[in-house]
């Protein structure tokens, strides 16, 4: 997987860091920002957190009255 490149800026406010956020993001192609998601997705399925890979079966008892 090819390494981001590695950028500081500094901003006055939050509102000016998300508003570059925005605008950063629809400069891009749909192509690019689609790349981006599938590299996310890839890292997140890569890494490990200790959980198990797949979903864990939950079952629950449930006492009846007698009729």
């Amino acid at each position: 997987m090819k390494r981001m490149e590695k950028t500081i800026r500094i901003f006055k406010s939050h509102a000016e860091a998300e508003a570059a956020d925005i605008e950063y993001y629809r400069s891009l192609t749909p192509q690019e920002r689609l790349k981006i998601l599938c590299e996310l997705v890839a890292r997140h399925e890569g890494a490990d957190y200790g959980a198990p890979g797949r979903l864990e079966r939950v079952y629950r008892v449930v006492k009846r009255g007698e009729d």
